[in-house]
């Protein structure tokens, strides 16, 4: 095999969709990756078009949440206590971009971002024919308890101040468009600018195929070390060496060596463990994606049943999954339907979303052009993986210093 122009490391939903658009434009790609296509967390994720989470992964609410993260293993938000010391620096980064100027600008580089993902999404599977994969129907974050009412409210204005299309849904509405849900239900916040995959993993393989017939190369790889050399860069494998004029970092969050290792710079990456529950005997119970606002999970209807998920755990990327809060999520379920959920063949899953304290992803071009960069998109990798492959497909063709600010390396 001659050396290709380009190298991806990591062959999940957002290095999938780079390598696309690379090849469209007339590059010669190869995707390495240890597993197989999209079976890291892209597989997993909630299938959820979030684009109307435009504000950080915490506030400084988390403080007073500190105690109980750390004491309750089946809470919506556990750091695992054997993780604290490596995760505290993690988290005092977070705490300082909580400041006022830095939470207005994350606010504002997320928004950015989930502004054009639904237009980049519609464009990326139009091109490939399978646009029936995304369901452009709206979301729905319900409340339960009377007291919620002013807390759903403010995030309502919130949202509003911030051009989020968000309307206020009554009990009426909500058992109108969604008649299993539970009498319980008091209201909600109607999002007509979100949708969800049917299949999210069925996504990542489709575009696996354009990719390959457009000339995408799949390497199943480790990529152990990376070193730069004056033709470009040079990757060492498990399997041996491999060499190519730029390399495009978009392994999640498995990409701070590898980005030390070609550009010196420490990242602070880390990750959210998220998990999910299959249920493939309930297709149908929901028109669109339902979150619980006091419950703390979303509902997904999919192809293959419907998925619940949610949940965040800081415990690394070496600690077994904790199964456990998998199938807490369907206990959480119970009470929201007037008929339980059944979880008869449900498969858990867990996986890693990888995170930056400000919660803003890297995307950016390094090193003379030859270091490509699209990790740390948090829990929204699947929501802004096609506009980031648009983004990463002009820095790659304009070759010149990235104008997006927010998403640069230095900022580290």
């Amino acid at each position: 095999m001659s050396d290709p122009d380009i190298v991806v490391v990591g062959a999940g939903i957002i290095g999938v969709a780079c390598a696309l658009q690379l090849a469209r434009q007339g590059r010669h790609v190869v995707v390495v990756d240890q597993q197989e296509p999209g079976m890291g967390a892209s597989y997993g994720n909630a299938g959820h078009l979030a684009t109307e989470q435009v504000f950080p992964i915490a506030d400084v609410s988390i403080l007073k949440r500190l105690p109980g993260m750390l004491l309750d293993p089946m809470g919506p938000l556990r750091l695992d206590w054997k993780y604290l010391p490596r995760a505290l620096p993690w988290f005092a980064r977070l705490l300082l971009n909580l400041r006022p100027a830095r939470y207005q600008r994350t606010v504002a580089g997320i928004r950015a971002l989930n502004e054009g993902s639904l237009g980049a999404w519609q464009r990326l599977l139009t091109s490939i024919g399978r646009a029936h994969l995304l369901r452009e129907d709206g979301s729905l974050l319900v409340y339960e308890r009377a007291d919620s009412r002013d807390a759903l409210r403010a995030l309502q204005q919130r949202m509003q101040a911030q051009q989020v299309p968000v309307t206020f849904w009554t009990a009426d509405a909500i058992r109108q468009a969604a008649p299993q849900l539970s009498e319980h239900i008091q209201g909600g916040l109607f999002f007509p600018g979100t949708g969800h995959f049917l299949d999210p993993f069925q996504v990542v393989c489709e575009l696996v195929d354009a990719a390959k017939a457009s000339g995408v190369q799949f390497l199943k790889r480790q990529v152990l070390d990376g070193r730069l050399d004056q033709h470009g860069v040079s990757l060492t494998t498990a399997q041996g060496p491999l060499s190519a004029r730029q390399v495009l970092i978009a392994c999640g969050a498995h990409s701070a060596r590898l980005t030390a290792a070609l550009t010196g710079k420490k990242v602070p990456l880390d990750t959210e463990r998220g998990y999910h529950l299959m249920l493939p005997h309930e297709p149908h119970r929901l028109p669109f994606a339902v979150t619980s606002l006091e419950r703390k999970f979303i509902m997904t209807p999919m192809t293959d049943g419907l998925r619940l998920a949610g949940t965040v755990e800081f415990a690394g990327l070496d600690r077994p999954a904790n199964m456990q809060r998998a199938w807490q999520l369907h206990r959480l379920s119970k009470g929201l339907f007037h008929d339980d959920l059944s979880a008869e063949g449900a498969t858990p899953w867990m996986g890693f979303r990888p995170s930056l304290p400000d919660s803003l992803p890297v995307i950016d071009r390094v090193c003379d052009g030859k270091v490509l960069l699209a990790f740390g998109h948090q829990h929204l990798g699947l929501t802004q993986a096609a506009v980031t492959a648009e983004m990463i497909g002009e820095l790659a063709s304009k070759g010149q210093t990235p104008l997006f600010t927010p998403y640069r390396l230095d900022r580290f």
